[in-house]
């Protein structure tokens, strides 16, 4: 579909009668859904009224019935709309690889799937013809993060998809300091309590929100001191292990790195690089030697057979071998940075294990988690709340 097609020459669909508002310019727009929602799950949302919920860069954006069916970019957003039981409605992901779905198979009762489930992002870009087909009532993604991916999308595109189909929700909130992200910036619940909004799901947010305080209070009051954590080396397990040609990181103020803020990490790398990312090789390790070697994307881009492979390499190299993360085996799989509230609980937790295993438990890998060990927030309640099944 070319960019100038007229969405009016189309078949006439559900929303054809439907009275939309401004345009993307004035970042508002009326969304209809096909039936008026009542109730989802077990948990009772007021569909009866139409109500306005607000987020850069779209603006304002009026909702004339609560969303039944939603696509989403990746695993940030989609996973906030898991999270308040909003699964059924899942209708496509610009990407459904690489996300981590162990731990959403450690939750008794929940069970997420994205083999059905269409992916948006081909070869040849995003196909705008797939918005038609799919008909989602809200699309959960920041436009201008998607004009990144595929620079073939105008504002313009965007326009036709919010007014035409459904409206548009979304910031990008991974990391800061793009040139392009010349709005506000969110935190993960701000963001999560916008689209708890959009689906009219305030009681699953708020019971949600109870746990990650809860968590976010034991470990940072059972922190050891200082001198006592060790340096985190942050590091791409898709850098190229076996040339020895490494993505570092410092931690940053973005929504990818939030547990590794919460855990107060001494990252290793902090003061080394100017700028977001840097690329180094196993000589630059070793001056630097940190205690220990996280390897972000370990638990989302690879297996774990994967990940031992490219640790193998590491140890077998003549010069990696030497680092101290080596020796002492203390290299970690980390976290997918596109994380929402129940990914982030997951990485927190593991994180949190990885550093301080003396006081907060050993880890002891992705496998392990439904066995029960020693774990810092209550699966059974966050299963419950996802499935509606809880009571606050």
């Amino acid at each position: 579909m070319s960019d100038n097609t007229d969405s009016t020459t189309r078949d006439p669909t559900r929303r054809d009668a439907l009275k939309y508002g401004s345009s993307l310019a004035a970042g508002v727009a009326l969304a209809g859904c096909s039936e008026l929602a009542g109730q989802s799950d077990g948990v009772e949302t007021d569909g009866s009224e139409s109500y306005t919920v607000s987020m850069p860069p779209m603006g304002e954006v009026t909702f004339d019935a609560v969303p039944e069916t939603w696509m989403a970019y990746f695993s940030t957003y989609a996973d906030m709309a898991i999270a308040l039981g909003q699964l059924d409605g899942l209708q496509g992901l610009i990407y459904t690889e690489n996300w981590p779905s162990a731990f959403y198979d450690a939750l008794p009762g929940v069970d997420v799937s994205f083999d059905d489930v269409p992916q948006l992002m081909s070869e040849g870009g995003i196909d705008k013809e797939t918005f038609y087909d799919l008909q989602s009532d809200v699309h959960l993604f920041d436009p201008n993060f998607i004009s990144v991916l595929d620079d073939s999308w105008e504002s313009a595109d965007f326009d036709e998809v919010s007014t035409g189909i459904g409206p548009i929700v979304g910031n990008s909130i991974r990391r800061r300091g793009d040139d392009w992200h010349d709005y506000p910036y969110y935190s993960l619940y701000e963001a999560f309590d916008v689209i708890a909004d959009v689906f009219q799901q305030r009681e699953r947010y708020e019971a949600l929100n109870e746990i990650h305080e809860r968590l976010l209070s034991k470990i940072q009051s059972e922190l050891p001191p200082n001198e006592e954590r060790p340096t985190v080396g942050l590091l791409s397990i898709n850098s190229n292990f076996e040339k020895g040609a490494f993505y570092a990181y410092p931690v940053h103020d973005g929504n990818g790195h939030k547990q590794y803020r919460d855990l107060e990490m001494r990252g290793a790398f902090d003061d080394e690089i100017d700028g977001s990312y840097a690329e180094w090789d196993y000589e630059r390790l070793l001056e630097i030697d940190p205690d220990a070697l996280l390897f972000q994307y370990g638990f989302s881009h690879v297996s774990t057979e994967q990940f031992e492979q490219r640790m193998d390499a590491m140890r077998e190299d003549p010069v990696g071998k030497r680092l101290t993360a080596v020796q002492n085996d203390r290299l970690y799989r980390g976290g997918t940075s596109y994380q929402g509230p129940i990914i982030n609980l997951f990485q927190t937790e593991a994180a949190a294990k990885q550093f301080y295993p003396e006081t907060f438990g050993e880890w002891n890998g992705l496998e392990t988690l439904s066995n029960g060990d020693e774990r810092l927030f209550d699966y059974d309640r966050v299963a419950d709340i996802i499935n509606g099944e809880f009571e606050r």
